[in-house]
């Protein structure tokens, strides 16, 4: 069964008490549902629900509904048709709106129902309609609005007062705020309710990096976007009920970004500023951490020894890896490029028991081999810049690598009456710690665009170097 066409100018006011934060996982065991025909509350609907699982303790004390209190309750299944009635063709209203209609949604859909409606959150509403106040939680906004509002953290009454606000809204709405919201168009109805539609847009449609920051500013989630407007919105599209993306969306305050010249740079940028911040939602690319690496240490015979172990900060690697056979496999070629004794080198199992016998060659000789064989992989390790488009038509973007290493990024003035010596390019760059997953990024990508890779040593030869 789905919804139908809207009532003109009829609202459904809601307010739910649940067993958790979260529609997936959590119980609904109060429904309060208040007609208002944009006027006066025309018809009312309120029962408790069995949620058919326990209520915790701590929700117990804050709405006063326990186990005892729903155990005759209908199941929601029981009441679906019913709520699904009143809402159906109906403007969803409520005070933190995604909160009540995920759950709502949800609930009907497990018992059958499919529903989808537009909606109006009184949080935003009032923070559009009556900007400035302190607080716009649902109880310290009916204090300052001198709304009267009884059985706290009860649907039926948290409902009334809802209802009555609602109502005053409408009344001081002489801009055409609500009128505005309901529009197809409008993001409000998807945007979290503390973050302002007007900084949302505001962003560019351009390439870079966006945080998205706490009520405090902290920022506690970084993404990279080809277009910076459209990606953040893209966040808050659908209705996903799982816990850590109703928790995200509560959380989010405002927004800010950083325009990059490249999806390569906004690339970086995002790796290192989630390595700066460590934001609490940024989950993806902490996994991008390196796992093992190659040691190089003198056993005390004085042989220089090679050996695949997990990377720990604390011991300077050869070189860092993801997956311990990548590793090996390093370790492998290594050996066979430039025939190092076997015996010498550890491929992460237990430690090599050999010792070193009489016919082996000496530790001066094997040592130049094996650093030999380190200074070939070094050669690896180029320096060598990416020049590329800036931020403007009046830029180009810099990445400068330092002996197989990020070294800094940055931007420079582009054009013919230009000119930049390369000693002052590389101190005008920001510095960056690169890390091995970023150093993979900028290999591929100079190795798809090679007319955009420059020597170091041949940057003079560059146009307006």
């Amino acid at each position: 069964m789905s919804s139908t066409a809207i009532n003109i100018l009829e609202y459904a006011i809601v307010d739910i008490e649940t067993t958790g934060g979260y529609a997936a996982g959590s119980g609904i065991t109060e429904v309060a549902i208040l007609i208002h025909d944009g006027q006066n509350v025309v018809e009312r609907f309120e029962t408790l629900i069995n949620p058919q699982c326990a209520i915790p303790l701590s929700i117990q004390a804050l709405t006063g509904i326990n186990n005892e209190l729903v155990a005759n309750a209908p199941a929601f299944n029981e009441v679906a048709r019913r709520i699904f009635d009143l809402l159906n063709g109906r403007i969803f209203v409520a005070h933190h709106v995604n909160f009540d209609y995920s759950f709502i949604k949800h609930h009907l859909q497990t018992a059958g129902y499919t529903y989808a409606a537009p909606k109006l959150c009184t949080v935003r509403m009032s923070r559009k309609i009556r900007p400035g106040l302190a607080s716009y939680s649902l109880g310290r906004l009916c204090d300052a609005l001198e709304i009267p509002i009884t059985h706290r953290h009860r649907a039926g009454g948290d409902a009334a007062a809802t209802a009555i606000l609602f109502t005053k809204l409408l009344e001081w709405d002489t801009a055409g705020t609500i009128r505005e919201m309901l529009k197809k168009t409008s993001g409000h109805q998807q945007l979290p309710p503390n973050l302002s539609k007007e900084q949302v847009d505001r962003l560019p449609h351009s390439t870079g990096v966006y945080y998205f920051r706490d009520k405090t500013g902290k920022v506690i989630y970084v993404g990279k976007a080809l277009n910076i407007h459209n990606r953040v919105t893209a966040h808050f599209t659908g209705h996903n009920p799982n816990p850590q993306r109703q928790q995200f969306l509560r959380h989010i305050h405002s927004v800010t970004h950083e325009s990059c010249g490249t999806e390569l740079m906004a690339l970086l940028l995002e790796a290192t500023e989630i390595k700066r911040l460590w934001p609490a939602y940024n989950r993806a690319l902490k996994r991008f951490e390196p796992k093992f690496a190659l040691y190089m240490y003198e056993d005390q015979q004085g042989y220089l020894r090679l050996a695949v172990g997990k990377y720990g900060k604390g011991h300077p690697p050869v070189q860092v890896f993801y997956r311990q056979m990548d590793a090996v496999n390093s370790l492998h070629a290594l050996i066979n490029e430039f025939e190092l004794d076997r015996r010498y080198c550890s491929f992460g199992g237990p430690a090599s028991l050999h010792a070193v016998s009489p016919h082996a060659v000496p530790p001066e000789q094997h040592n130049e081999r094996l650093r030999a064989a380190l200074r070939g992989l070094q050669r690896t390790n180029a320096n060598f810049v990416v020049i590329d488009q800036g931020r403007s038509r009046n830029e180009k973007s810099c990445i400068w690598i330092e002996n197989g290493n990020l070294y800094g990024m940055g931007y420079f003035p582009s054009g013919p009456d230009s000119f930049l010596d390369t000693e002052t390019l590389k101190a005008s760059l920001t510095r960056y710690t690169g890390t091995h997953y970023m150093m993979q990024l900028i290999n591929a990508y100079a190795e798809k665009y090679p007319l955009k890779i420059w020597k170091t040593d041949r940057l003079t030869e560059f146009p307006f170097l």
